[in-house]
């Protein structure tokens, strides 16, 4: 008699979510593809690949390449007539340049968000796009990882956009009082929605007080975080929700979507990179969180960090 095979709902359940989650990260790999191209065609303005040849197979660290991309006089105006003659994404300038603009800044001669301040058009398309990423990540968040927002009374969405977000965790936990806190030009976009209140204000000055705040972004963190320290509550906590690289460097999806976003990030943001578990548990400590750093797998190789006071 043939054995009659079962499988249990649980089981099923966790394999639609590999599934899916393989299918995420595959989909998020065509959607960057560009960076590959992107970033062959800096490492060759810069001559990383004939600086590496050079080192007759001795590892080179980045701070090396970067100090060899950028010494001597002649040197400098050599990769500097380099990059005006064929510049396309501006990462080999800002690199020689020495990280004091942005790629981003350098094409269009602000900041990002001070750019989407005076470009109603990008500022729409960023924050909607940001909005459907975010709705994905906190949905998956509040099927299998509700306990990240155990004891919250107060929760405060840094950069949380139309508020959509936000919208999502107070219709599952309607006790949570929540607030939506960007920048004034995207708050006054904001739509109404139940349960959330909408503050315009700056990450980089005074913060609501609330028991957590909910962090999906990565500029200038320690000032932000520090701002997050003095506005919670004694128990409160920042979860931040962000991908993480690898210990040491890997092949799989999972690691080449995380050094996918850490070239975007460097791309669009002064100072911004990922990180690994190690370098976001000493960023939490610089600014000031004594506690343990929780770190809860959600979803397409993202993660919700809880820094704790």
């Amino acid at each position: 008699m043939d054995e009659i095979l079962s499988v249990t709902p649980i089981a099923r359940d966790a394999a639609h979510n590999e599934d899916e989650n393989e299918a995420c990260l595959h989909a998020q790999t065509l959607v960057y593809a560009f960076n590959i191209t992107m970033a062959i065609k800096a490492a060759i303005q810069l001559r990383l690949l004939d600086m590496l040849s050079k080192a007759d197979g001795r590892a080179l660290t980045a701070e090396e390449l970067v100090a060899q991309a950028q010494e001597g006089t002649d040197n400098k105006a050599e990769v500097a007539v380099l990059v005006d003659r064929i510049l396309r994404h501006h990462i080999a300038a800002a690199v020689a340049g020495g990280g004091r603009q942005t790629p981003f800044e350098r094409a269009h001669g602000a900041p990002i968000f001070d750019y989407m301040g005076v470009s109603p058009r990008l500022s729409t398309l960023f924050d909607q796009a940001m909005a459907q990423q975010s709705m994905l990540v906190v949905n998956k968040l509040l099927e299998h990882c509700s306990r990240v927002f155990d004891g919250v009374g107060v929760l405060i969405d840094l950069g949380g956009g139309t508020g959509a977000t936000i919208a999502m965790i107070t219709e599952r936990y309607k006790h949570i009082r929540v607030i939506n806190f960007d920048l004034p030009h995207v708050i006054s976009e904001a739509p109404p929605f139940q349960g959330v209140e909408h503050v315009a204000g700056s990450w980089f000055d005074s913060l609501p007080t609330g028991d957590a705040f909910f962090l999906k972004d990565d500029e200038d963190c320690i000032k932000i975080l520090k701002n997050c320290r003095r506005a919670l509550t004694d128990n409160g906590k920042v979860i931040v929700v962000q991908s993480v690289l690898p210990a040491t460097p890997e092949a799989t999806p999972a690691a080449r979507d995380s050094y996918t976003m850490d070239m975007i990030m460097l791309v669009n943001f002064k100072g911004g990179k990922e990180r690994t578990e190690h370098e976001y548990t000493e960023l939490a400590r610089a600014a000031g969180f004594a506690g343990a750093l929780r770190s809860t797998y959600i979803f397409c190789n993202i993660y919700a960090l809880e820094f704790t006071k």
